[in-house]
């Protein structure tokens, strides 16, 4: 199968008609609109550093923080060179490295990435294999930034981690900075206390007599070390979408609410599915005092929630699923938590890429599923399972700008240059960062998701 990735065909095509020709070859046929025309180029064609955009992909008109990372330039033999070429460089170069080396791959990487990964799975995974293999020298991680980092917090000092292309990074990420988190905190501070408070006043506590937190910290996996390390040195913790129910348990069982960023729809699809009434879950936006609450809606507040979103699942509709289901009466839809409130409560279930991919595995033969997020991983699932008919509800097929970053002739250099005894595009995190950030993540590798 070819990925859509590299195949130039990232076109809109309705669900019956990509459905069924997903299911023929594997991708989606080629249709009458684009997601982005600069698809078609390959990766260092694009302008570095990128002046406005992410890059073609969904995330493509998002802005870009000062200072991001920009493409780096390789040798020209691993432009030039074609898809069959590169897979050869990098097979061979593995051989070589034997178990010097660990590869692993996020779902959402196309599929000439995920050929070559030892490990596949989605963050939460792949942060439990970083810290599992400390006998490997070198670990490339074929995803996007924060996971790199997060790699590298979790692995030995001993150990390299590179990520095939710096450039990688997460339009969610960078919706949540240090600075603006911890003026967020300053004022949750000055309006509500360290401590949690009961209706007369008098302080709350734990089974222990020990004070709750009037606000814990709750970062999701996609964001820098930077806010991993405050959640630690502030009592929180890291959350993915596989654990963010137990890791919301956890929270609620230290303190009176959450502050959760840097995504909105994780955070208020989990709450909500706990119980938590939406008018107990504010925005809060950066730009605004109070993030444009009153002082009363912050003290009754259960989970405060960051303005931020995932520039791919937002782009799933109620309107998707409708016709979902009126052109393949009885399929089922699922759906990833970053989408809308609206979006998840229609569909059949939600959850993690983990969640989905066992889904599809565990049905019977003949059955039809409409999938609500990354179509690298839509389109591997359709190729996997020819028993079912499995499409994307999104029919302008748009992959993650930055992830799509990963491509094969970034992942053959590194890999030749460790042959060559050269590390390349290595993430290191400071140990003063690491060593807070290690603490919220420890925390989030305990919180175990439920079977």
């Amino acid at each position: 199968m070819t990925s859509v990735a590299t195949r130039l065909a990232l076109l809109t095509s309705p669900p019956a008609a990509a459905s069924a020709a997903a299911n023929a070859t594997g991708s989606v046929p080629a249709g009458t609109g684009s997601c982005s025309s600069a698809l078609a180029e390959q990766p260092w064609d694009f302008p570095a550093p990128l002046a406005e955009g992410y890059g073609p992909g969904a995330s493509q008109d998002d802005v870009v923080p000062p200072g991001s990372s920009a493409q780096p330039a390789i040798p020209q033999r691993y432009r030039d060179a074609s898809p069959e070429q590169l897979d050869a460089m990098i097979r061979a170069a593995k051989e070589t490295l034997g178990e010097r080396v660990v590869v692993m791959g996020h779902f959402y990487q196309r599929d000439e990435i995920v050929a070559h990964a030892d490990f596949i799975g989605d963050s939460f995974q792949l942060a439990q294999q970083a810290k599992a293999h400390p006998e490997a020298e070198a670990i490339v991680f074929c995803g996007v930034h924060f996971m790199a980092e997060t790699a590298d917090i979790l692995s030995t000092p001993e150990q390299s981690v590179i990520l095939p292309n710096p450039a990688a990074g997460c339009s969610m990420a960078d919706m949540a900075d240090e600075e603006s988190v911890e003026e967020c905190w300053a004022e949750l501070m000055d309006t509500l206390g360290p401590h949690a408070l009961a209706a007369d006043g008098s302080v709350l506590t734990d089974g222990d007599g020990e004070p709750l937190a009037s606000v814990v910290p709750v970062t999701y996996m996609n964001s820098s070390a930077a806010l991993k390390a405050f959640c630690g040195r502030n009592g929180g913790i890291v959350c993915t979408s596989s654990n963010a129910a137990t890791v919301l348990e956890w929270a609620f069982a230290r303190g009176q609410r959450v502050l959760f960023f840097p995504d909105q729809h994780l955070g208020r699809n989990t709450a909500k599915a706990m119980g938590v009434p939406l008018e107990r879950m504010p925005l809060w936006n950066p730009r605004k005092p109070l993030g444009g609450n009153s002082p009363d809606q912050l003290r009754d507040s259960r989970v405060i929630l960051w303005h931020g979103f995932c520039s791919v699942h937002r782009r799933f509709t109620v309107a998707q699923i409708e016709q979902a289901r009126a052109e393949h009466p009885g399929c089922t839809v699922v759906v990833h938590p970053e989408c809308p409130m609206e979006v998840v409560d229609a569909a059949d279930s939600a959850g993690s890429t983990d969640h989905i991919r066992k889904a599809v595995a565990a049905a019977e033969p003949g059955q039809t599923f409409a999938i609500g997020t990354e179509i690298n991983m839509v389109n591997r699932l359709a190729a996997q399972h020819p028993e079912h008919t499995i499409f994307c509800l999104d029919p302008v097929i748009c992959p993650c700008s930055t992830m799509y970053r990963i491509h094969p002739g970034y992942l053959a250099w590194v890999l030749e240059e460790l042959v060559a005894g050269r590390v390349v595009n290595q993430v290191s995190v400071s140990r003063d960062v690491a060593q807070e950030a290690s603490v919220a993540l420890e925390r989030m590798l305990a919180a175990v998701p439920r079977a």
